[in-house]
């Protein structure tokens, strides 16, 4: 893929989105610009499409069987959904972190490892500092750089989940999407991963779909939000969440639904 942004300045933009499961309608002409090193938060009540907006920027809904798209999704310009774009290529520049920690049941070190293995890495040195890299990144070298080896599933929940950080960045991706990734976890670590969001967006552009409206208002610089898979409305978070142009978007953030 070419390396340049889209003449707004985007790195990643739709254009009239539409994403239907077999015959329902999940997302409605859905346009967005995702900035650069930014963190971006998609908001809204269950079911109005967040999630499956995440999965269509790295092209995860071509896993669920029945799944049609049509518009443009851009990424640096070039729709994702041509017929030419490798898409494990494209996974590797916008990687993935779930809602529920999902470490590969090995050690430590090779589960930031794996990846770099995939794509070619194989000398133990630059391997090694890959690891570290990407675990210094992930604010969890200094837990666990004395048990490299030690099973993964040892960890914490909150550990983990800053493991699945560290393996997404170990392959030097762009851009990274969070799918709900602290709604398994205890305020404590949500409030590390909170830190990370804001510490990662200095490198990488974060795009993160959550239910807590106050993580939202906490780490993100531009808010969007869905309701019944349309984009209602997109903006500077400061601006959704204390002068929303929209009544549906008000009634949200003001708890009067969702």
């Amino acid at each position: 893929m070419v390396n340049r942004m889209q003449e707004n300045g985007a790195i990643l933009s739709t254009r009239d989105l539409n994403l239907y499961y077999g015959e329902k309608h999940a997302l409605i002409d859905v346009s967005i610009d995702i900035r650069p090193n930014t963190v971006t938060a998609l908001i809204g009540p269950s079911g109005c499409g967040k999630s499956t907006l995440l999965r269509c920027f790295n092209r995860m809904n071509d896993l669920v069987g029945g799944v049609r798209t049509n518009g443009e999704c851009l990424f640096k310009g070039k729709n994702i959904y041509a017929k030419e774009v490798d898409v494990v290529g494209l996974r590797k520049k916008i990687g993935m972190v779930f809602q529920k920690p999902n470490p590969f049941p090995k050690s430590i070190y090779e589960n930031i490892a794996y990846g770099p293995r995939i794509h070619g890495i194989k000398n133990k040195k630059a391997l090694d500092e890959i690891v570290e890299k990407s675990l210094k990144s992930a604010a969890l070298w200094d837990e666990v750089s004395d048990r490299l080896h030690e099973p993964a599933m040892g960890l914490s929940g909150g550990q983990q989940q800053r493991l699945c950080i560290a393996r997404t960045l170990s392959v030097e991706p762009e851009i990274i999407l969070m799918d709900e990734p602290c709604s398994a976890l205890d305020p404590i670590a949500t409030s590390k991963i909170e830190d990370l969001m804001i510490e990662l967006k200095e490198n990488y552009t974060v795009i993160v779909v959550t239910h807590n409206m106050q993580q939202a208002a906490r780490v993100s610089d531009e808010t969007g939000f869905m309701y019944l898979g349309k984009l209602v409305e997109f903006g500077d978070t400061v601006q959704i969440f204390e002068r929303p142009r929209e009544e549906l978007t008000n009634n949200y953030v003001t708890g009067r639904f969702g």
